[in-house]
Protein backbone atom coordinates (compact mmCIF):
# COMPACT_ATOMS: atom_id res chain seq x y z
CA UNK A 1 0.00 0.00 0.00
CA UNK A 2 1.33 3.47 -0.89
CA UNK A 3 2.29 5.46 2.13
CA UNK A 4 0.00 8.07 1.85
CA UNK A 5 -3.84 7.71 1.12
CA UNK A 6 -5.78 9.82 -1.45
CA UNK A 7 -8.85 11.34 0.01
CA UNK A 8 -11.56 12.93 -2.32
CA UNK A 9 -14.43 15.39 -0.86
CA UNK A 10 -17.83 15.48 -2.51
CA UNK A 11 -19.99 18.65 -1.50
CA UNK A 12 -16.77 21.21 -1.24
CA UNK A 13 -17.53 25.08 -1.65
CA UNK A 14 -15.27 27.79 -0.72
CA UNK A 15 -19.42 29.62 -0.03
CA UNK A 16 -19.06 27.38 3.49
CA UNK A 17 -20.21 24.35 4.61
CA UNK A 18 -19.31 21.51 6.42
CA UNK A 19 -16.75 19.59 4.11
CA UNK A 20 -14.46 22.75 3.65
CA UNK A 21 -14.95 23.85 7.53
CA UNK A 22 -13.98 20.75 8.54
CA UNK A 23 -13.59 17.92 6.18
CA UNK A 24 -10.41 19.96 3.90
CA UNK A 25 -8.90 21.06 7.48
CA UNK A 26 -9.23 18.20 9.05
CA UNK A 27 -7.52 16.02 6.15
CA UNK A 28 -4.63 18.07 5.38
CA UNK A 29 -3.94 17.96 9.51
CA UNK A 30 -3.65 14.11 9.58
CA UNK A 31 -0.49 12.31 8.76
CA UNK A 32 -0.66 9.93 5.83
CA UNK A 33 -3.64 11.48 3.95
CA UNK A 34 -3.43 13.81 1.09
CA UNK A 35 -5.95 15.78 -0.65
CA UNK A 36 -5.98 15.03 -3.97
CA UNK A 37 -9.59 15.99 -5.23
CA UNK A 38 -12.89 17.94 -4.75
CA UNK A 39 -16.15 17.83 -6.48
CA UNK A 40 -19.00 20.44 -5.85
CA UNK A 41 -22.16 20.64 -7.52
CA UNK A 42 -21.11 22.37 -10.92
CA UNK A 43 -17.30 22.69 -12.27
CA UNK A 44 -16.97 26.17 -11.64
CA UNK A 45 -17.58 25.80 -7.78
CA UNK A 46 -14.67 22.80 -7.71
CA UNK A 47 -12.50 24.93 -9.45
CA UNK A 48 -13.10 27.81 -7.01
CA UNK A 49 -12.77 24.99 -4.13
CA UNK A 50 -9.50 23.10 -5.49
CA UNK A 51 -7.97 26.76 -5.95
CA UNK A 52 -9.26 27.96 -2.72
CA UNK A 53 -7.81 25.00 -0.89
CA UNK A 54 -4.57 24.12 -3.34
CA UNK A 55 -6.16 20.99 -3.99
CA UNK A 56 -4.98 19.51 -7.31
CA UNK A 57 -8.21 18.05 -8.82
CA UNK A 58 -11.52 19.27 -9.22
CA UNK A 59 -14.74 17.82 -10.57
CA UNK A 60 -18.35 19.25 -11.01
CA UNK A 61 -19.66 15.79 -10.03
CA UNK A 62 -19.22 13.15 -7.73
CA UNK A 63 -19.38 10.51 -9.74
CA UNK A 64 -16.49 11.50 -11.40
CA UNK A 65 -14.49 11.81 -8.91
CA UNK A 66 -15.49 8.77 -7.37
CA UNK A 67 -14.38 7.05 -10.66
CA UNK A 68 -10.75 9.18 -10.62
CA UNK A 69 -8.71 5.64 -10.16
CA UNK A 70 -5.86 7.96 -7.69
CA UNK A 71 -8.60 8.26 -5.04
CA UNK A 72 -8.15 5.68 -2.20
CA UNK A 73 -11.09 7.33 0.14
CA UNK A 74 -14.24 9.34 -1.12
CA UNK A 75 -15.88 11.65 1.50
CA UNK A 76 -19.22 12.06 0.99
CA UNK A 77 -20.24 15.46 2.62
CA UNK A 78 -23.10 16.47 0.77
CA UNK A 79 -27.04 17.18 1.87
CA UNK A 80 -28.44 13.63 2.94
CA UNK A 81 -30.57 12.91 0.00
CA UNK A 82 -27.29 12.40 -2.04
CA UNK A 83 -26.19 9.94 -0.02
CA UNK A 84 -27.24 6.87 -1.24
CA UNK A 85 -26.15 7.07 -4.88
CA UNK A 86 -22.78 8.44 -4.56
CA UNK A 87 -21.79 5.76 -1.62
CA UNK A 88 -23.18 2.85 -3.46
CA UNK A 89 -21.21 4.15 -6.33
CA UNK A 90 -17.64 4.63 -4.41
CA UNK A 91 -18.08 1.11 -2.37
CA UNK A 92 -19.13 -0.49 -6.02
CA UNK A 93 -15.60 0.98 -7.20
CA UNK A 94 -13.94 -0.49 -4.35
CA UNK A 95 -13.41 2.78 -2.80
CA UNK A 96 -13.23 3.43 1.62
CA UNK A 97 -15.58 5.57 2.30
CA UNK A 98 -16.12 8.36 4.86
CA UNK A 99 -19.99 9.30 4.99
CA UNK A 100 -21.43 12.53 6.69
CA UNK A 101 -24.24 11.59 9.71
CA UNK A 102 -26.84 10.38 8.64
CA UNK A 103 -25.70 8.03 6.18
CA UNK A 104 -29.12 7.50 4.03
CA UNK A 105 -32.56 8.69 4.33
CA UNK A 106 -33.92 6.49 6.83
CA UNK A 107 -32.96 2.76 7.94
CA UNK A 108 -33.93 1.11 4.94
CA UNK A 109 -31.34 3.17 2.43
CA UNK A 110 -28.79 2.64 5.48
CA UNK A 111 -29.29 -0.84 5.92
CA UNK A 112 -28.70 -0.70 2.06
CA UNK A 113 -25.62 1.68 2.09
CA UNK A 114 -24.09 -1.09 4.91
CA UNK A 115 -25.16 -4.01 3.14
CA UNK A 116 -23.00 -2.92 0.13
CA UNK A 117 -20.13 -1.88 2.09
CA UNK A 118 -19.39 -5.16 3.80
CA UNK A 119 -20.03 -6.90 0.12
CA UNK A 120 -17.04 -4.73 -0.98
CA UNK A 121 -14.68 -5.61 1.70
CA UNK A 122 -13.43 -1.73 2.32
CA UNK A 123 -12.76 0.53 5.13
CA UNK A 124 -16.03 2.40 6.21
CA UNK A 125 -16.49 5.72 8.56
CA UNK A 126 -19.69 7.23 9.41
CA UNK A 127 -19.38 10.87 10.70
CA UNK A 128 -20.46 10.51 14.19
CA UNK A 129 -16.86 12.12 15.31
CA UNK A 130 -17.88 13.36 18.93
CA UNK A 131 -16.39 9.47 19.56
CA UNK A 132 -13.40 10.83 18.87
CA UNK A 133 -13.23 13.72 21.01
CA UNK A 134 -10.06 13.57 22.83
CA UNK A 135 -12.14 15.03 25.71
CA UNK A 136 -14.87 12.25 25.01
CA UNK A 137 -12.09 9.66 25.10
CA UNK A 138 -10.54 10.79 28.38
CA UNK A 139 -14.33 9.88 30.04
CA UNK A 140 -14.56 6.94 28.78
CA UNK A 141 -11.48 6.14 29.85
CA UNK A 142 -12.31 7.28 33.41
CA UNK A 143 -15.12 5.44 33.56
CA UNK A 144 -14.14 2.26 32.09
CA UNK A 145 -11.36 2.38 34.39
CA UNK A 146 -13.80 2.45 37.05
CA UNK A 147 -12.29 5.68 39.00
CA UNK A 148 -15.92 6.97 39.31
CA UNK A 149 -17.38 3.68 40.55
CA UNK A 150 -20.94 2.50 38.56
CA UNK A 151 -22.93 4.96 36.76
CA UNK A 152 -26.06 6.21 38.87
CA UNK A 153 -27.20 8.61 36.45
CA UNK A 154 -26.85 11.08 33.24
CA UNK A 155 -28.16 14.33 32.31
CA UNK A 156 -28.05 15.99 28.92
CA UNK A 157 -28.71 19.60 27.86
CA UNK A 158 -28.00 19.83 23.99
CA UNK A 159 -29.36 23.15 21.72
CA UNK A 160 -28.52 24.68 18.90
CA UNK A 161 -29.48 27.68 17.20
CA UNK A 162 -30.88 25.98 14.05
CA UNK A 163 -34.47 24.92 13.89
CA UNK A 164 -35.79 28.08 15.74
CA UNK A 165 -38.26 29.97 13.89
CA UNK A 166 -36.88 31.91 11.33
CA UNK A 167 -34.91 29.64 8.40
CA UNK A 168 -32.53 30.60 6.10
CA UNK A 169 -33.21 29.87 2.32
CA UNK A 170 -30.17 27.50 2.61
CA UNK A 171 -31.50 25.25 5.56
CA UNK A 172 -34.86 25.02 3.97
CA UNK A 173 -34.35 21.56 3.03
CA UNK A 174 -33.96 20.60 6.73
CA UNK A 175 -37.77 21.32 7.18
CA UNK A 176 -38.94 18.41 4.97
CA UNK A 177 -39.55 15.38 6.95
CA UNK A 178 -38.25 13.21 3.69
CA UNK A 179 -34.54 14.26 3.58
CA UNK A 180 -33.87 12.44 6.80
CA UNK A 181 -31.84 15.98 7.79
CA UNK A 182 -34.11 17.24 10.79
CA UNK A 183 -33.33 18.64 14.28
CA UNK A 184 -34.06 14.87 15.74
CA UNK A 185 -32.23 13.12 13.41
CA UNK A 186 -28.95 15.39 13.45
CA UNK A 187 -28.49 17.00 16.93
CA UNK A 188 -30.48 14.79 18.34
CA UNK A 189 -28.90 11.37 16.99
CA UNK A 190 -25.50 12.98 17.96
CA UNK A 191 -26.93 13.42 21.38
CA UNK A 192 -28.11 9.92 21.81
CA UNK A 193 -24.55 8.33 20.34
CA UNK A 194 -22.57 10.37 22.66
CA UNK A 195 -24.95 9.05 25.78
CA UNK A 196 -24.61 5.57 24.84
CA UNK A 197 -20.53 5.92 23.77
CA UNK A 198 -20.01 6.85 27.50
CA UNK A 199 -22.67 4.73 29.40
CA UNK A 200 -23.89 2.13 27.07
CA UNK A 201 -26.63 0.93 25.51
CA UNK A 202 -30.46 2.09 26.18
CA UNK A 203 -32.92 -0.38 27.98
CA UNK A 204 -36.18 1.76 28.74
CA UNK A 205 -36.79 4.86 26.30
CA UNK A 206 -39.68 7.84 26.98
CA UNK A 207 -39.42 10.28 24.23
CA UNK A 208 -41.42 12.98 23.57
CA UNK A 209 -40.95 15.12 19.60
CA UNK A 210 -42.59 18.21 19.81
CA UNK A 211 -42.70 21.69 18.21
CA UNK A 212 -41.69 24.83 20.13
CA UNK A 213 -41.61 27.11 16.77
CA UNK A 214 -45.10 25.76 15.21
CA UNK A 215 -44.66 28.73 12.55
CA UNK A 216 -42.02 29.25 10.94
CA UNK A 217 -40.53 31.91 8.39
CA UNK A 218 -38.76 30.38 5.47
CA UNK A 219 -37.37 31.14 1.92
CA UNK A 220 -36.27 34.13 -0.13
CA UNK A 221 -38.96 36.11 -0.18
CA UNK A 222 -39.61 35.03 3.07
CA UNK A 223 -43.20 32.77 3.50
CA UNK A 224 -44.70 32.02 7.04
CA UNK A 225 -45.77 28.65 6.89
CA UNK A 226 -46.42 25.87 9.69
CA UNK A 227 -43.49 23.81 10.77
CA UNK A 228 -43.87 20.38 10.11
CA UNK A 229 -40.53 18.42 11.52
CA UNK A 230 -39.84 18.70 15.48
CA UNK A 231 -37.74 21.17 16.90
CA UNK A 232 -37.54 20.00 20.24
CA UNK A 233 -36.69 16.69 21.99
CA UNK A 234 -37.64 15.11 25.39
CA UNK A 235 -35.90 11.44 26.33
CA UNK A 236 -35.97 9.85 29.47
CA UNK A 237 -35.10 5.99 30.46
CA UNK A 238 -33.03 3.53 31.57
CA UNK A 239 -29.32 1.89 30.79
CA UNK A 240 -28.73 -1.78 30.61
CA UNK A 241 -26.48 -1.05 33.16
CA UNK A 242 -29.98 0.34 35.45
CA UNK A 243 -28.67 4.30 35.39
CA UNK A 244 -31.47 6.00 34.65
CA UNK A 245 -30.64 9.31 32.16
CA UNK A 246 -32.54 12.18 31.03
CA UNK A 247 -31.68 14.50 27.42
CA UNK A 248 -33.23 17.63 26.06
CA UNK A 249 -32.70 18.49 22.49
CA UNK A 250 -33.72 22.24 21.77
CA UNK A 251 -33.68 24.00 18.54
CA UNK A 252 -33.85 28.06 18.66
CA UNK A 253 -31.59 28.62 21.89
CA UNK A 254 -28.37 30.82 22.35
CA UNK A 255 -25.91 30.41 25.29
CA UNK A 256 -22.42 30.78 25.57
CA UNK A 257 -22.67 26.83 27.08
CA UNK A 258 -24.98 25.04 24.35
CA UNK A 259 -23.98 21.76 25.50
CA UNK A 260 -23.47 19.82 29.02
CA UNK A 261 -23.27 16.05 29.93
CA UNK A 262 -23.58 15.41 33.73
CA UNK A 263 -22.70 12.01 35.04
CA UNK A 264 -23.08 10.99 38.65
CA UNK A 265 -20.88 8.20 39.58
CA UNK A 266 -20.76 6.34 43.01
CA UNK A 267 -17.45 7.86 44.18
CA UNK A 268 -17.19 11.30 41.83
CA UNK A 269 -18.78 13.18 39.23
CA UNK A 270 -18.37 13.80 35.37
CA UNK A 271 -19.16 17.04 33.10
CA UNK A 272 -18.43 17.54 29.29
CA UNK A 273 -19.47 20.85 28.03
CA UNK A 274 -18.87 22.67 25.19
CA UNK A 275 -20.35 22.06 21.48
CA UNK A 276 -20.86 25.27 19.20
CA UNK A 277 -24.01 26.86 18.36
CA UNK A 278 -24.78 25.26 15.29
CA UNK A 279 -25.02 21.98 17.97
CA UNK A 280 -22.56 19.61 20.15
CA UNK A 281 -21.47 18.24 17.45
CA UNK A 282 -19.55 21.18 15.71
CA UNK A 283 -17.47 22.16 18.39
CA UNK A 284 -14.63 20.91 21.25
CA UNK A 285 -15.99 19.70 24.20
CA UNK A 286 -14.45 20.17 27.43
CA UNK A 287 -14.15 17.44 30.51
CA UNK A 288 -14.86 18.45 34.42
CA UNK A 289 -13.89 16.33 37.09
CA UNK A 290 -14.87 16.58 40.63
CA UNK A 291 -15.56 20.56 40.01
CA UNK A 292 -12.06 20.76 38.24
CA UNK A 293 -11.43 21.88 34.80
CA UNK A 294 -9.23 18.93 32.99
CA UNK A 295 -6.52 19.10 30.48
CA UNK A 296 -7.21 17.63 27.68
CA UNK A 297 -4.25 16.55 25.53
CA UNK A 298 -5.10 16.98 22.23
CA UNK A 299 -1.34 16.07 20.51
CA UNK A 300 -1.23 16.88 16.66
CA UNK A 301 -4.51 18.13 15.61
CA UNK A 302 -4.23 20.58 19.03
CA UNK A 303 -4.10 23.65 16.09
CA UNK A 304 -6.87 22.69 14.61
CA UNK A 305 -10.48 24.73 14.98
CA UNK A 306 -13.59 23.43 16.79
CA UNK A 307 -15.26 22.05 13.66
CA UNK A 308 -12.07 20.27 11.94
CA UNK A 309 -10.50 18.73 15.23
CA UNK A 310 -13.09 15.82 16.30
CA UNK A 311 -13.16 15.52 12.25
CA UNK A 312 -9.78 14.36 12.26
CA UNK A 313 -10.04 11.70 14.78
CA UNK A 314 -12.35 10.01 12.58
CA UNK A 315 -10.14 10.24 9.74
CA UNK A 316 -6.87 9.06 11.87
CA UNK A 317 -9.10 5.76 12.91
CA UNK A 318 -10.15 5.52 9.51
CA UNK A 319 -6.22 5.77 7.95
CA UNK A 320 -5.05 2.83 10.46
CA UNK A 321 -8.07 0.11 10.02
CA UNK A 322 -7.15 0.82 6.24
CA UNK A 323 -3.63 0.15 7.03
CA UNK A 324 -3.82 -2.23 9.40
CA UNK A 325 -6.40 -3.76 8.66
CA UNK A 326 -8.44 -3.73 11.79
CA UNK A 327 -11.81 -2.44 12.23
CA UNK A 328 -12.02 0.66 15.36
CA UNK A 329 -13.90 3.21 13.32
CA UNK A 330 -17.48 3.71 14.20
CA UNK A 331 -18.55 2.21 10.74
CA UNK A 332 -21.80 1.68 8.74
CA UNK A 333 -22.97 -1.10 10.60
CA UNK A 334 -23.42 1.38 14.22
CA UNK A 335 -24.93 3.53 11.73
CA UNK A 336 -27.96 1.34 10.82
CA UNK A 337 -28.51 0.59 14.62
CA UNK A 338 -28.64 4.13 15.19
CA UNK A 339 -31.00 5.01 12.45
CA UNK A 340 -33.01 2.31 13.56
CA UNK A 341 -33.37 3.89 17.42
CA UNK A 342 -33.77 7.38 15.91
CA UNK A 343 -36.49 6.21 13.70
CA UNK A 344 -38.38 4.58 16.70
CA UNK A 345 -38.31 8.03 18.38
CA UNK A 346 -40.06 9.68 15.67
CA UNK A 347 -42.62 7.25 14.56
CA UNK A 348 -43.80 6.38 18.01
CA UNK A 349 -46.54 8.23 19.45
CA UNK A 350 -46.44 11.12 21.71
CA UNK A 351 -44.49 10.37 25.07
CA UNK A 352 -44.25 7.25 23.95
CA UNK A 353 -42.42 4.15 26.16
CA UNK A 354 -39.87 2.32 23.79
CA UNK A 355 -38.58 -0.90 24.84
CA UNK A 356 -35.31 -2.18 24.12
CA UNK A 357 -35.08 -3.16 20.50
CA UNK A 358 -32.01 -5.60 19.59
CA UNK A 359 -31.59 -3.29 16.16
CA UNK A 360 -30.40 -0.52 18.81
CA UNK A 361 -26.90 0.20 19.07
CA UNK A 362 -24.66 -0.59 21.94
CA UNK A 363 -21.60 0.97 22.95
Amino acid sequence: MATELNIGIIGVNTSGGWAAEAHVPAVQAVDGLHLTAVAAGSQAAADEAAQAFGVAKAYGDGLALIADPDIDVVTVATRVPGHRDLLLAALAAGKHVYSEWPLGAGSHQAREIADAARSARVKHAIGLQLRESPAVRMARDILRSGALGRALSVSVSSTTAGFGPAVPPQFAYLEDPATFANMVTIQGAHTVDLLIALTGSLDLVTALCSRQFPLIEIGEPRQRRERITFDHLLMQGRHATGAPFTVEVAGGRTGDTPFHLDLVGETGRLRLDGGAPRGLQSGRIGLIRDGERQAIDEGLFAALSDAAINVAGVYAALRDDIRHDTSTVTDFEHAVRLTRLIEDVLTAPQASRLQADEAWPGR
